[in-house]
């Protein structure tokens, strides 16, 4: 008897839940958890400790995407980039029992995280969650271009939960790491927003290119982008040391010069090297940080 299609089918089911849960996304929020306990001096936490911290913000993550995800669904089916999207192609019924499971998911990773760390780092991997998933998803993104901005906040909290983690009277470094992150996501986002701009204005969702336009949307890209690489900078003068330094000049210079590429010829190809930039800049960025804590 050939199983062939029942395998593919499971597998298929399989892609489909990861998808859901957005877990690329999450990988990178949980990261910069890891980046925020890393560059925070403070008590020792034992290796299962902070394993349990970094799986609670994977998963809070992984709720707030699937949330976005199931709210979305209406408008995922009118934009080619999403309506593959689960949901929207019947894959996984669209039912309030998905409410229920994000809902669990959620508390047990901000209990998880509490049992293990304290309330504070509890109280910031719910945060993430919280603004990605209501303050984004449903209060901002289909009224106002600052939907990203504000919502940006969700990869913040991340870094504080790891920095609350190492030590709740956390100082200046974790904040201006922090800060960072806020500053990354809208040229980040907005990148990404400029190449698919006629999926967005087809939606009704209002994102800055399709407000303003591409040729202002491409300039707001940059001009956030040199605010963001001069943040990235910062951190050097607080603590992080010479393989952070290093990685926030050369993964900023190399934004740079495609949000300048962007600026000067928008286009899809130019958003698309842009968002990839963006991508390289906080990679290289957040590996600096934990290289510099575990070498020095």
């Amino acid at each position: 008897m050939d199983t062939s299609p029942r395998r593919n089918a499971a597998g298929q089911l399989v892609r489909s839940v990861l998808g859901l849960f957005k877990l690329r996304i999450g990988f990178v929020i949980m990261i910069t958890a890891l980046a925020g306990f890393a560059v925070t001096p403070g008590a020792a936490i034992s290796g299962a400790q902070l394993t349990i911290l970094a799986l609670a913000v994977l998963i809070s993550s992984a709720s707030a995407g699937a949330f976005n995800q199931y709210v979305e669904c209406d408008v995922d089916r009118l934009m080619s980039r999403t309506r593959g999207r689960a949901f929207v192609t019947g894959q996984l019924p669209h039912t309030p029992a998905w409410l229920a499971l994000i809902g669990v998911l959620l508390a047990v990773s901000v209990a998880a995280a509490w049992q293990a760390t304290n309330a504070l780092a509890a109280l910031y991997v719910f945060l993430g969650a919280f603004f990605y998933a209501v303050v984004y998803t449903v209060w901002l993104k289909r009224r106002t271009w600052l939907n990203i901005v504000i919502g940006g906040l969700a990869g913040s909290f991340a870094v504080l939960a790891g920095a609350a983690a190492a030590n709740p009277e956390m100082g200046a470094l974790p904040l201006l790491l922090a800060l960072v992150l806020f500053l990354w996501t809208p040229p980040h986002f907005w990148s990404l927003a400029i190449a698919n701009k006629e999926d967005y204005a087809a939606a009704g969702i209002p994102m800055l290119p399709v407000v303003v336009g591409e040729a202002r949307a491409a300039w707001a890209v940059f001009y956030s982008a040199v605010a963001l690489v001069a943040a990235s900078l910062a951190p050097a003068w607080f603590g992080c040391g010479v393989l952070y330094f290093v990685g926030a000049l050369l993964g900023g210079a190399y934004f740079l010069l495609k949000a300048w590429q962007l600026a000067r010829a928008p286009s899809r190809a130019t958003a698309m090297g842009s968002f990839f930039a963006s991508l390289l800049q906080l990679s290289l960025l957040l590996l600096g940080a934990m290289l510099d804590a575990w070498v020095y």
